[in-house]
C-alpha cells in the first residue's frame, strides 16, 4: 500500500521544515510526501525547498495562488498529486512522534477512517525546537517529564505507545477531537466523497464536514491516541469569524445523508494555476 504525506503549509516555512524533518527518517519507497501549500509567498516557498531534509521516497510541493483561507482545496489538490492508496493529512506545524508513520500503517483498516491526536506546546518551547535548540525526537521520558512539570506541554500520552488498545472505534458521528491535521484515510473513500468541501469559508468545521460525510458513506471512525500523536507549534489563534455558520451547515448536513462535497476533489483537479513540482529529483 502506498502512503501519502500532505502536509498543508502557508507562509511558515520554518514550522513545516521542522515536520518535514520529523517525517524524513520515517519515510521509505512506499511512500510519497506532499507539501500543500495554500498559497506562500516566494521567498517563504524558496527558504521551504532550501531548508528541504533527505527523504528516500518522493516529495512534492503543490502550490496554488493566495485568495484567502483555502486550506480545503490545498489539501484535496495535494492528495491528487499524490497518486497513492491511503493518505494522511498533516498540518505544517505538527511534527510527528518518532513512531507516527508506523503507527498509522498498523492503524488503517478497511472501512475505518483515523482520526489522530496532538500535543500542544508551549510558545516558549515551540521558539526552541524552530530555533533547532530541542530536538523532540531525542526526548526521553525524563526530559518529557520536566517539560510537562513546566508547563511546556499540555499532556505526556505519546509516552505511552499502544495501537492495540481498545475502544478506539467510535460507530457515530462525533464533534469532539476531529483533526484534519493528523488524519488518515484510504483514498478511494476520500474520493468518493468528493475529497474536502471548499465551500466552507474561512475557519472551522470543513473537517468535521469530511468526517460526517464518511460516515454517510458508511465508514467509522478510528481514534489514534497513544500511538500517532504529533507535536502542535505554537502559533496564535487565526479569526474564526466564520465558526458559527460553518458549524451550523455541519449540523444541517447531519440529517441530510449528504455523502460527496458540493465542490471538492473533483473539482480541484481542473485548477488551472495549481503548479505541481518534485523536490528530490
Amino acid at each position: 500500500m502506498k502512503t501519502a504525506f500532505v502536509v498543508l503549509t502557508y507562509n511558515r516555512p520554518d514550522a513545516a521544515l521542522a515536520v518535514l524533518r520529523g517525517l524524513a527518517p520515517q519515510c521509505g519507497t512506499e511512500h510519497v510526501v506532499v507539501v500543500a501549500d495554500d498559497g506562500s509567498k516566494p521567498e517563504n516557498v524558496q527558504a521551504l525547498r532550501a531548508g528541504m531534509p533527505r527523504f528516500a521516497c518522493s516529495v512534492k510541493h503543490v502550490w496554488h495562488p493566495d485568495v484567502g483561507f483555502t486550506a480545503a482545496r490545498a489539501r484535496n489538490l495535494g492528495a491528487a498529486a499524490a497518486a497513492a492508496d491511503y493518505v494522511v493529512f498533516m498540518d505544517g506545524d505538527c511534527v510527528p512522534n518518532p513512531r507516527f508513520v508506523q503507527r498509522h500503517a498498523q492503524l488503517a483498516q478497511a472501512g475505518h477512517f483515523v482520526n489522530g491526536s496532538r500535543v500542544l506546546l508551549s510558545p516558549q518551547l515551540t521558539e526552541s525546537v524552530l530555533a533547532g535548540r530541542i530536538d523532540l525526537s531525542k526526548c526521553d521520558t525524563a526530559g518529557w517529564l520536566r517539560l510537562r512539570l513546566k508547563g511546556d506541554v499540555n499532556k505526556l500520552t505519546h509516552l505511552l505507545q499502544w495501537p492495540a488498545a481498545p475502544f478506539r472505534v467510535q460507530p457515530r458521528f462525533r464533534w469532539k477531537g476531529i483533526r484534519s491535521c493528523n488524519f488518515g484515510v484510504a483514498w478511494k473513500d476520500f474520493e468518493a466523497v468528493n475529497g474536502f468541501d471548499e465551500t466552507f469559508a474561512g475557519w472551522g468545521h470543513e473537517d468535521a464536514d469530511l468526517v460526517l460525510r464518511l460516515h454517510h458513506a458508511g465508514l467509522q471512525r478510528k481514534n489514534g491516541f497513544l500511538g500517532t500523536e504529533v507535536y502542535h507549534l505554537w502559533h496564535r489563534e487565526q479569526s474564526r469569524s466564520g465558526e458559527a455558520v460553518n458549524r451550523a451547515r455541519v449540523t444541517a448536513r447531519m440529517e441530510s445523508g449528504m455523502i460527496r462535497a458540493e465542490r471538492g476533489l473533483a473539482e480541484a483537479l481542473h485548477e488551472p494555476e495549481a503548479i505541481v513540482t518534485e523536490l528530490n529529483r
